[in-house]
């Protein structure tokens, strides 16, 4: 266990309260020779998010998009390990993935666990967790429509903006949308060229990764991706329009 400080960063806040913090500690506490790391007081839980809430709350909805077509077997968690790594290094990803196990266990809540996550979550920080479950979604190179309709209602809970929902969707629909690069920067395809370069800017400083800086460079590191996505969807549109 001795890379599990690297998933709860600082420490917890308040996730180590509500629902969210009864999963994680059933999960983590039978990794600790079967103690329960419940016991979750009111003089710990916290309004000030860590990067380890940011993390356990991703963990827990990643089993909500994991569990959501019924089964979860050896190859989907092989393709979840690889995301782990990838998205957070090596160090760490062994002792989160156990932890995921254990959680997909347990019966969740979807929804209760995201309204939790939803009060205590900012808008940029909870736009990058639907980003990352995205990711984990499209990690077999598909989003199955269990895993969309999940998304889609864990977004609500979350309130996050129709054009916003679009937005994070998009470059995961290049294949079957030709109108994707415009859903990234929430424009209409009859949009004007000024039009366009005016919400690459918008969207340019909604996406940067200094929105999620306190949340740690492991989660900064991640935003990039989404940050990356919106200029690669500029570029895709000036190519098309010849834009200089």
């Amino acid at each position: 266990m001795g890379s599990f400080g690297k998933w709860i960063g600082g420490g917890l806040g308040w996730a180590f309260g509500g629902p969210v913090g009864a999963l994680i500690g059933y999960a983590v506490g039978s990794m600790i020779d079967g103690a329960q790391f419940s016991g979750m007081t009111s003089s710990i839980n916290t309004n000030r998010t860590t990067e380890g809430d940011f993390k356990m709350s991703l963990l827990v909805l990643m089993a909500c998009i994991m569990k959501a077509d019924g089964h979860v077997d050896k190859a989907e968690l092989a393709v979840v390990k690889k995301f782990l790594v990838t998205n957070f290094g090596e160090q760490g990803a062994l002792d989160a993935l156990q932890i995921l196990k254990n959680l997909l266990d347990q019966n969740i809540n979807e929804s209760e666990v995201a309204m939790q996550i939803s009060q205590n979550l900012n808008y940029s920080s909870k736009l990058e967790l639907l980003h990352l479950l995205f990711n984990i979604a499209y990690a077999d190179g598909e989003v199955v429509a269990s895993e969309m309709a999940t998304i889609q209602r864990i977004a609500n809970i979350f309130r996050i903006d129709r054009l916003d929902f679009e937005s994070v969707k998009a470059p995961y629909m290049k294949l079957v949308d030709c109108d994707w690069a415009y859903k990234s920067l929430e424009i209409e395809p009859t949009a004007s060229n000024d039009d366009i370069k005016k919400a690459y800017r918008n969207m340019a400083k909604k996406y940067h990764p200094d929105k999620v800086n306190d949340l740690g460079e492991d989660v900064k590191k991640s935003a990039t991706e989404k940050f990356r996505s919106v200029n690669e969807a500029y570029e895709n549109l000036k190519k098309q329009r010849g834009i200089a």
